[in-house]
């Protein structure tokens, strides 16, 4: 049996990913501190079902005052998807959360992994966030990366701190880039979460902007069996990925879509550009599908009516 630790168990992505990891008979220890950046109801509620899988075990705790030497003795992948998220929140005095969650934590457990004789992989989780607005799209691994966001920055002091492990002791890790992920289970801060919830309270969709900016979308399981992938892909060590949905939307695009599942006009109300988000958003996910065989499977339409039913049953409790 594969033991697996899975950092920022109880969030978005790490809860969906837990939960496969668990189907396909591994064991997981779920690694998270419930921070209120948003209702730690709601990631207790992300994994409420993991207890009811066989392997399953939840530490709670800080991951940088955890004994990793003792967590990791038999462990033989672990998926870092603990951060701080939100680049609109990383302005000002809650920097501080983004510099301990993003960049000390990871370096914490960079630290202990070079000593970990039976680890053989750790996946990263970063975020196309380190791109800011890139000058092509789509935008390919090799582009200068150029953060327009804290947030942003963390993401690449983290990346670099893989690299430098790597290189200087061994430590098998693994970049994923992630492109705007989406579905069930999407934290509240987030976009078609924020719209959906919006149009079931019978209110206005609040839009950042003229509308028109573009985002590469990515389904939550394809962000889950690219991590799978990372994890066992030989060539994929000390390497970083993107891993996006396959397609860019224009997002007044993807309102028309969302406007088509709920059957009926959503009233939107346009506010002010926010600091810190990218115009453009594109992933050439090319060297991802060529060493980790990765191909999204799941497109935006058929994703917004997943995360659609998902927010109606969150609300209807």
């Amino acid at each position: 049996m594969v033991k697996i630790i899975v950092t920022g168990v109880a969030g978005f992505i790490g809860s969906h990913l837990a939960e496969t990891l668990l189907q396909q008979g591994n064991k997981v220890i779920g690694i998270d501190e419930f921070n209120d950046y948003y209702d730690p109801m709601l990631k207790r509620n992300n994994i409420a079902h993991l207890y009811r899988l066989p392997g399953f075990a939840l530490i709670e705790g800080d991951i940088q005052f955890l004994d990793w030497q003792k967590l990791l003795k038999d462990v033989d992948v672990v998926y870092h998807q603990a951060a701080q998220a939100g680049v609109r929140a990383s302005w000002g005095k809650a920097f501080r959360g983004y510099t301990e969650r993003n960049v000390n934590a990871t370096q914490v457990l960079l630290e202990a992994a070079k000593d970990a004789k039976h680890l053989k992989r750790l996946v990263f989780a970063s975020s196309s966030s380190v791109y800011g607005d890139a000058e092509t799209l789509p935008t390919h691994e090799r582009i200068c990366p150029q953060p327009v966001s804290p947030y942003g920055i963390t993401k690449l002091a983290a990346e670099f701190l893989c690299e430098l492990y790597y290189k200087n002791f061994g430590v098998p890790c693994v970049t994923l880039r992630y492109f705007t992920v989406y579905g069930p289970k999407q934290r509240p801060d987030m976009a078609f979460h924020k719209f959906f919830q919006s149009i079931l309270h019978d209110k206005a969709i609040p839009i950042y902007g003229d509308g028109q900016q573009t985002r590469e979308f990515t389904f939550v399981s394809d962000i889950v069996a690219a991590n799978l992938a990372a994890a066992t892909a030989p060539q994929a060590v000390g390497e970083i990925f993107n891993i996006g949905g396959g397609s860019r939307v224009v997002l007044t695009e993807a309102l028309n879509t969302i406007e088509e599942i709920v059957g009926k006009p959503i009233k939107r109300n346009h506010i002010e550009k926010a600091m810190g988000d990218a115009r453009h958003t594109g992933a050439d996910v090319s060297k991802a599908q060529k060493i980790l065989g990765y191909q999204p499977q799941v497109f935006l339409r058929e994703g917004l009516i997943q995360e659609w039913e998902w927010v109606k049953s969150l609300y209807s409790l």
